[in-house]
């Protein structure tokens, strides 16, 4: 089995004249492919309960009733909804919530970022973020991890002061590596970013316990955001539903760039259902914490590096060739993620079945060729033990 050929770039100029950063450019999107076991873009592969099913069909049935207006324009009741979820002394007035956080970031830098603006973040991380740059028009800065794939206080904050970027993109846990950032650290960035600084906290729920949200820093620091989503420990990626908690001054900029009537009713109504339910919908997050956890002693205990992670996905290598371990796990019906640094390899975390086939077929395919497998080469990094 092999992926599907890339989708067609934008065509050139003389055919359209589309803007010309994206003459070349193919939409993102991760494989979607049919496999018997899908790892490659970290859903929460419980799905809800039959209840969960029945009071979600029954909303959707009371929103079509009205099918003919147009939605709550601002989301009223589902902000409250997400404000309570939060906790933290939020209300509503302090969340904003849209198409997935996708659309949210997209807000934050249309809001603050554009043209003659920038927007820092540190790599590698999430391939969506240079993509909200490109979009809004605003300038892509980087600044490298460390080894680990930690940020370093000291260098974030010179990075920070050298850079002087209008926004600054926190991802914790990091996407593809797992890895969190520190309260202090958070806070240090704050101290000298002259802009807006974002904690993208997409996978904060599957953190080992103990760990603390940037949703703490808010009240001393009215230019910090915290974004999350529902797609993820909420099992509720199909809802498309990205949220971010903030000042309300922050929201409100927000909502300034904000389309009409961007959250459909049936969303709106959809996720109210979910969070009324959070309890059960996020019942399977220790289950997942789990399968992260034993997966990654399974892969160290085959010699590979694992980033110690607190997502529900692993980043594990290094591969001498990455892609042909993608393909031979593929060709088993298994599929994960070909992203991040070269010679790694993302997977996510599964139900004990899927887990189970995940490491039989990377067992047949790391003994079918030795050319796959770890290369002494570029194991730059030392093997990072899980410390749970």
């Amino acid at each position: 089995m092999s992926a599907p050929p890339p989708t067609s770039t934008v065509a050139e100029p003389a055919a359209l004249p589309v803007r010309p950063e994206l003459v070349g450019e193919v939409p993102y999107g991760a494989p979607q492919l049919d496999v018997p076991v899908c790892l490659n873009v970290n859903e929460n592969p419980y799905p809800p309960s039959e209840a969960v099913v029945a009071d979600i069909a029954a909303a959707v049935a009371d929103a079509a009733r009205s099918m003919n207006r147009y939605p709550e324009r601002d989301a009223l009741a589902l902000r409250a909804d997400l404000a309570a979820y939060l906790g933290h002394g939020l209300t509503g007035d302090q969340v904003w919530a849209a198409n997935g956080s996708n659309e949210v970031m997209t807000h934050v830098l249309q809001a603050f970022g554009g043209p003659g603006r920038s927007v820092a973040t540190f790599t590698p991380t999430y391939s969506m973020y240079p993509e909200y740059a490109r979009n809004t028009h605003t300038g892509w800065l980087t600044v490298p991890r460390a080894a680990d794939f930690t940020i370093d206080v000291a260098a974030a904050v010179a990075a920070v002061k050298r850079l002087q970027p209008d926004v600054v993109l926190l991802t914790s846990p990091n996407n593809p590596t797992g890895t969190a950032v520190s309260l202090d650290t958070v806070a240090a960035v704050c101290a000298v970013a002259p802009g807006v600084v974002v904690v993208d906290e997409a996978y904060h729920e599957f953190a080992r316990t103990g760990t603390p949200s940037a949703l703490e820093l808010l009240p001393d620091h009215p230019r910090l955001a915290v974004s999350r989503t529902m797609s993820k420990a909420f099992a509720f990626a199909g809802g498309r539903l990205g949220y971010l908690a903030a000042s309300a001054a922050f929201v409100d900029a927000l909502r300034v760039v904000r389309l009409p009537y961007h959250l459909s009713a049936v969303t709106q109504a959809v996720a109210r259902v979910a969070l009324a339910h959070a309890e059960e919908m996020l019942a399977a997050v220790d289950r997942l914490r789990t399968a992260r956890d034993d997966l990654a002693r399974d892969l160290v205990a085959r010699g590979l590096a694992v980033a110690d992670s607190d997502a529900n996905f692993l980043l594990f290598g290094r591969f001498a060739d990455r892609h042909a371990v993608w393909q031979g796990l593929l060709d088993r019906g298994v599929l994960i993620r070909e992203v991040g640094p070269d010679g790694w390899l993302r997977v996510s975390a599964g139900t004990p079945a899927e887990m189970a086939t995940f490491i039989d077929a990377l067992d047949r395919v790391l003994q079918m060729n030795r050319v796959l497998q770890v290369s002494p080469v570029l194991q730059v990094n030392p093997v990072l033990q899980v410390t749970r």
